[in-house]
């Protein structure tokens, strides 16, 4: 977690309402690139929900949750049983032998190996048997004057259906969610994810568009920015103070991308508090540096996953003045016939055969498809990553 939040505060603000539903209508979605601090600020919500009387379970969605219904039925079981496993929803009396002997109640909790039980107990498909122990739960929760439970999941993108296999754990977390909250029964589900979760959704649930309330993460501003660099330094007892320089450095370094102020913000940290320690002035930003280091701990393993071809088209995109944004299939094979005639590019593309790598790169999270048809890269600042490999 970062020392200090910086901007946000629209988010906070839509969250809060989401919260004070009753009943829930809408459930969430926080969405946006990698390095925009979503899963940071999933984190800040767990306690605005908390003060305000939910419970709060989840984790992270593998990809092996959508191996098969069962699976994410598991999934949700366990993470509920983390809130519930105090809950009690029996009481027995047991007497010792002997008339004399004292009577002692036995409790039973809803923990995890009593919701497998009441879930095998249940007739029907998963989505039945998962309908069927939520309603149970919140039939006792309800009694302890819980607000209700949101189920909050990072990397939701890597939840789908398997058609070909005749598995749909996302059909039917869609199936169980809406028809609990017909029910008036407050169980809100928060999904993180990169764009490609909302379409994904949709494509799963027409319904899904009417069940979710979308907050798109976006770059902080210039302000922002630079309070994301200059509050956790503003004791006064801190070793090592930005010079206004140095903050318009890191803000053009980073971009307003909450990962990257981080990240930077702690090498150059870093740097100087041990120059500071050793007595000696602080230099001039090691800018070279932290983008070699950059390189290799944030986009290496991303720019591992591209074939050579693949390559050369992330860098026809990468010239592209509106690459940071969005792309048609046709700026991109237009701007390879021009390389091509430069000499900076072996082999132009055709339309189809980058319709076709696209998507391969889709796959491998480097680009991502929008609802209005054009692409974008989904790592930011993958592009300038890009220029500096081939020093575009």
């Amino acid at each position: 977690m970062p020392p200090y939040l910086a901007g946000r505060t629209r988010e906070k603000a839509e969250f809060a309402k989401l919260l004070d539903q009753d009943p829930v209508l809408q459930n969430l979605i926080l969405t946006g690139l990698r390095g925009l601090g979503k899963t940071v600020l999933l984190e800040t919500f767990k306690p605005m929900a908390v003060e305000a009387g939910w419970l709060w379970v989840g984790a992270d969605l593998s990809e092996s949750t959508s191996v098969n219904e069962q699976a994410l039925g598991l999934r949700l079981l366990t993470d509920l049983s983390v809130a519930t496993a105090g809950v009690v929803f029996s009481a027995e009396e047991r007497r010792h032998a002997g008339l004399t002997a004292p009577v002692e109640t036995a409790y039973k909790t809803l923990t995890f190996d009593t919701l497998v039980t009441l879930y095998t107990n249940v007739p029907g498909l998963v989505a039945d048997k998962l309908k069927g122990v939520l309603e149970l739960v919140w039939s006792y929760l309800s009694q302890l004057g819980v607000r209700g439970v949101i189920f909050a999941y990072d990397e939701a993108q890597n939840l789908g259906d398997r058609a070909e296999k005749e598995q749909f754990p996302l059909s039917v977390l869609l199936d169980v969610f809406q028809s609990i909250q017909r029910k008036n029964i407050p169980f809100m589900l928060g999904l993180t994810g990169l764009p490609t979760l909302f379409p994904k959704l949709v494509e799963a649930r027409t319904f899904a568009e009417r069940m979710f309330h979308v907050l798109f993460l976006d770059k902080l501003t210039k302000e922002e920015n630079k309070e994301a660099i200059v509050k956790p330094i503003s004791d006064s007892d801190c070793p090592v103070h930005f010079s206004d320089p140095s903050v318009e450095n890191i803000c053009s370094m980073t971009a307003g991308y909450p990962y990257f102020i981080q990240y930077v913000c702690r090498e150059v940290f870093d740097v100087w508090s041990q120059k500071a320690t050793a007595g000696e002035d602080a230099q001039p930003i090691p800018v070279q540096e932290i983008l070699r280091k950059l390189d290799s701990d944030f986009f290496a393993g991303r720019w591992a996953r591209a074939t050579d071809r693949q390559r050369d088209l992330l860098k026809v995109i990468a010239t592209l003045d509106n690459c940071a944004l969005e792309f048609t299939v046709q700026e991109v094979v237009d701007r390879s016939v021009e390389m091509r005639g430069q000499g900076t590019l072996e082999k132009a593309f055709s339309g189809s055969h980058v319709n076709q790598m696209l998507v391969t790169l889709s796959e491998a999270g480097l680009v991502y498809k929008n609802r209005f048809g054009k692409y974008s890269l989904a790592v930011p600042l993958l592009d300038q990553f890009i220029k500096r490999q081939y020093s575009l």
